[in-house]
């Protein structure tokens, strides 16, 4: 029987066991390693990375560029780069020699004290995003966090607006979803939430200018908090106008409007903001501008700067929730200057870029040689495969459109042979050492799985 993937399901599931044997026979040691963690929750450092499609996660010893060394001695080419964590690379030389420099050199990994870094750091945030002020975290999650309450803080309404499928990290307000009835309700799976989500959020679709519009009308939403495009449900481009119509309702409602680049930095050096000419009022970003190393950091509008700061009666010095004592540590800051700088720089992302097109044309040929009822989006450096064709408009179609068994056949299959891919998607995002050859490598393992899968 095909379904509407376009393949034969018991062959997948054939297909499916006998590389989940060679994942387990090939890997003995990290098996093993996973067996004897049985101290750490979910034998893992994170509970989520027992999101592996052959039951039990790659241990790696050794990264640098786009390749990784697993303990088992395999190398892999990696797509996955930490899923944008290390969009610059595993290891990249100037931020390891910058952070070398700060922890051996000048010492000081923590000191609840400012440095000329942090400053530099800003002012180049200021130059690619167009936001002249800007804080740091240690989590894109906590500049999410950060920037919600500043903005229910200064405008005094309860409520935040995200699109459903949207990820903002483990912020509580995003976890919420469009129902089939239409109506916002708690997304499956939210874990221990403090509060019935739907108190705190409103919900509408990506693309959708008539149910963003519903919603503000209620006047209760202080800031829309979203991607530019969806991301972590697969890839979802805005349509023509769509984020014109976003800004303009949002001002006429009287709602902050943030776009969290954490993921769509890989639109261009300045995100997608810069790309497409946009102008939030907030900017959320973190993982891949200190090339792996912890960060977070949001920045604001001289207006909304200007208005916050201008309020007596908001505590941003002591108890006012809005910081932490790592937040802009000297590593962090050091990392990201070197990263910014010198690594993710306008002419690395104009060959990551390139490299991630050719991508993108290479997959869409071999679908099509297969005639596969599937679809290719790309977003800068960043391209995935899509389970659908047309590709989805909105989350909800995005999610309607996964097919988890077929994905874990795919990961597994390509991981077998050599290629990483992020665990959670079908994404392959390009880093500054990509070449066309490691594209070449992916496009001809792709094709034999899908040579085997349509036999």
């Amino acid at each position: 029987m095909t379904t509407e993937s376009g393949v034969d399901r018991a062959l997948l599931r054939e297909l499916a066991a006998r590389e989940r044997s060679v994942f387990a026979e090939r890997r003995p040691r990290s098996a093993a390693a996973y067996q004897r963690a049985d101290h750490l929750f979910g034998r893992v450092p994170m509970t989520w990375m027992n999101k592996t499609a052959a039951g039990f996660p790659v241990y790696f010893e050794r990264a640098s560029g786009n390749r990784i060394t697993d303990v088992d001695g395999h190398d892999y080419l990696d797509f996955c780069l930490g899923d944008t964590g290390a969009m610059a690379g595993h290891s990249p030389a100037p931020v390891v020699e910058a952070v070398h420099h700060r922890l051996a050199g000048l010492g000081g990994a923590t000191t609840m004290m400012p440095t000329e870094d942090a400053a530099a750091v800003g002012a180049e945030l200021s130059r690619r995003f167009g936001l002249p002020y800007w804080s740091f975290a240690l989590t894109a999650t906590d500049a999410n966090r950060w920037a919600i309450r500043l903005l229910r803080a200064v405008t005094g309404r309860p409520k935040i607006l995200v699109n459903s499928y949207c990820y903002h990290g483990s912020v509580d307000e995003s976890l919420i979803v469009v129902g089939p009835d239409g109506r916002g309700l708690s997304r499956e799976g939210n874990v221990g939430a403090p509060v019935e989500v739907t108190e705190t959020s409103r919900v509408a679709e990506f693309n959708d200018l008539a149910g963003l519009e519903r919603e503000l009308a209620h006047r209760d939403v202080a800031a829309v908090l979203m991607e530019p495009a969806l991301t972590n449900i697969g890839i979802v481009l805005p349509e023509p106008g769509y984020l014109a119509g976003v800004r303009e309702l949002t001002r006429r409602y009287g709602t902050y409007l943030i776009n969290d680049e954490t993921h769509t930095f890989s639109a261009g050096p300045g995100g997608a903001t810069a790309a497409w000419d946009l102008a939030p009022d907030v900017l959320t970003i973190g993982k891949a501008i200190a090339g792996g190393i912890p960060i977070g950091a949001y920045g604001l509008s001289a207006d909304l700067a200007g208005a916050i700061l201008g309020r007596s009666d908001l505590d941003l010095v002591d108890m006012g929730g809005v910081g932490g004592t790592l937040a802009g540590n000297p590593v962090s800051m050091a990392a990201a200057r070197a990263c910014l700088e010198q690594v993710l720089t306008e002419q690395a992302f104009d060959g990551m870029i390139a490299t991630a097109t050719a991508f993108a044309t290479g997959l869409r040929k071999i679908i099509d040689g297969y005639a596969l009822p599937w679809s290719v989006s790309q977003l800068g450096a960043r391209v995935e495969y899509r389970f659908a064709d047309p590709a989805p408009r909105n989350g909800t179609e995005s999610a309607a459109a996964a097919d988890a068994e077929l994905e874990d056949f795919l990961h597994v299959y390509l991981a077998n042979r050599g290629v990483l891919l992020t665990p959670f998607h079908n994404m392959a995002l390009m880093s500054p050492q990509t070449t066309t050859a490691d594209v070449e490598r992916h496009h001809s393992v792709f094709a034999d799985a899908l040579s085997e899968l349509t036999a």
